[in-house]
């Protein structure tokens, strides 16, 4: 019962982010903080019981996966949005979510004077998702799906103030320089 639910794990904060991406600016404070840290608490709460689903399997069936539907087919090529859970990709999953939890709660009080609260936890819904769906991926190409979210969630939360000039050039050095590299310029 419990490994059943691994999909609602990343899918729970990104219908957060949809909610509350919707509802920017419409919204009552108090319910995008309860869409948004909500959506996470409770995806924490299924990753324990996902947890300790995996943990009652023998040592060597702690492998599981579960296939949503198929993605792109070409030929042979064949990619589905599938998640898998090991021991490693399990405990990766409770650090995201329960650090994710943390910090949505946080944010709640440190971004309650910000005009675009709602916009904010829709990124930072976003951004766990993406995560998440780094973290579980079954396959390369979904795998590289989270890895580009998390990069673009990254970018829009770092220029979330984009009216000021040093966040929106932070922003934009994120989105250009991801590596962390310096360029030609030294820059």
């Amino acid at each position: 019962m419990g490994l059943s639910l691994l999909c609602l794990v990343p899918l729970i904060p990104l219908l957060g982010a949809i909610v509350n991406g919707i509802g920017a600016g419409t919204l009552p404070r108090k319910v995008v903080s309860a869409i948004g840290a909500g959506s996470v608490g409770l995806s924490f709460l299924i990753a324990l019981v996902c947890f300790f689903g995996l943990l009652a399997l023998p040592p060597e069936a702690r492998r599981v996966t579960q296939a949503l539907f198929s993605w792109i087919q070409s030929g042979d090529f064949h990619a589905e949005v599938r998640f898998a859970l090991d021991p490693l990709s399990a405990v990766m999953m409770l650090v995201v979510t329960g650090v994710g939890f943390l910090i949505h709660l946080y944010s709640t009080g440190y971004m309650g004077h910000e005009k675009a609260y709602g916009r904010f936890f829709a990124y930072l819904n976003l951004f766990t998702f993406s995560m998440l769906t780094l973290v579980l991926a079954d396959n390369f190409v979904l795998m590289f799906l989270g890895w580009e979210g998390v990069g673009l969630c990254s970018y829009l939360l770092i220029g979330f103030w984009y009216e000021r000039p040093a966040a929106a050039e932070a922003g934009k050095k994120a989105a250009s320089n991801k590596s962390g590299k310096k360029n030609e310029r030294g820059q």
